[in-house]
């Protein structure tokens, strides 16, 4: 009985240390070539891939000639639009217009953001190599844990823009690139949601003293957004799968390279 248990001790180390030596280095393997090829979608200088000089053009409107935005996206920035919108004032409709010029482009962070997590999931793959030799399930889980992370930053700075306030927007620094400038109680962003490019105009509304604002949008779809989320959610999925196989041994804590008991004897 005791020898049974130490010939099934034996083969289960055996398998632990073929996952730590084999099926770990295949899987982070496999994910970095899917994060290499969403590095290659993005309009930005990335792990060796530039395309910082792609250029993008779009037409965001809504019906009724309420709002017209034509914008041109190079990289990770808007450095051209022509803007068009209708706002009303004391019960008159007015034409807003306004532009972006190349020389004051419109930065959005959300595309730099997720650049940057997506660099450091490479990174920390990068950091063991295909030679490096695990020594137990709590290091593997360490750096699975960091490229999910990473990963799960970078996707949801792109699906889930931040919140801001009326004020916020007003005193934005990308407000400073239209021209001209935009009345005081107006401010507009363009901002990313999932593979999504929105542009929204917002107006502070004097209501019998309280202050209310009232918002338009329209939006239009950006194919490399589409191909990046893609590439994102399969390495989250990937890694989750890696993560789950190491789990299972790290519940025998007393598990590392060279642990294995003594050979039952015959």
């Amino acid at each position: 009985m005791i020898d049974c248990e130490k010939s099934e001790a034996i083969n289960l180390q055996k398998e632990f240390e073929w996952v730590l030596n084999e099926e770990i280095h295949k899987g982070l393997e496999q994910i970095h070539h899917i994060l290499v090829e969403c590095a290659r979608r993005f309009p930005v200088a990335l792990y060796g891939h530039d395309n910082s000089s792609k250029q993008d053009t779009f037409v965001l409107s809504v019906p009724v000639d309420q709002l017209k935005c034509v914008v041109t996206l190079t990289g990770d920035s808007i450095t051209h639009a022509d803007i068009n919108f209708k706002i009303t004032r004391q019960n008159s409709a007015t034409i807003v217009k306004t532009s972006i010029q190349n020389h004051y482009p419109w930065k959005l962070q959300q595309v730099q953001d997720a650049s940057n997590h997506l660099q450091q999931a490479l990174y920390h793959i990068d950091d063991v190599g295909k030679n490096y030799k695990f020594k137990s399930s709590d290091e593997v889980l360490h750096i699975l844990g960091n490229i999910l992370g990473s990963l799960q930053r970078g996707r949801t700075s792109l699906i889930v823009p931040r919140k801001k306030t009326m004020d916020d927007l007003i005193k934005s620094r990308n407000m400073k690139s239209l021209t001209p400038t935009l009345a005081e109680d107006l401010a507009i962003s363009f901002y990313i949601q999932s593979h999504k490019l929105i542009f929204a105009i917002y107006q502070l509304i004097n209501n019998h003293g309280e202050m209310k604002y009232d918002s338009t949008h329209a939006e239009c779809s950006v194919p490399w957004l589409n191909e990046v989320l893609v590439f994102f959610t399969v390495g989250l999925q990937l890694c989750q799968q890696l993560k789950d196989k190491i789990c299972v041994f790290s519940q025998y804590k007393d598990f590392t390279v060279g642990s294995r008991p003594a050979s039952p004897t015959n």
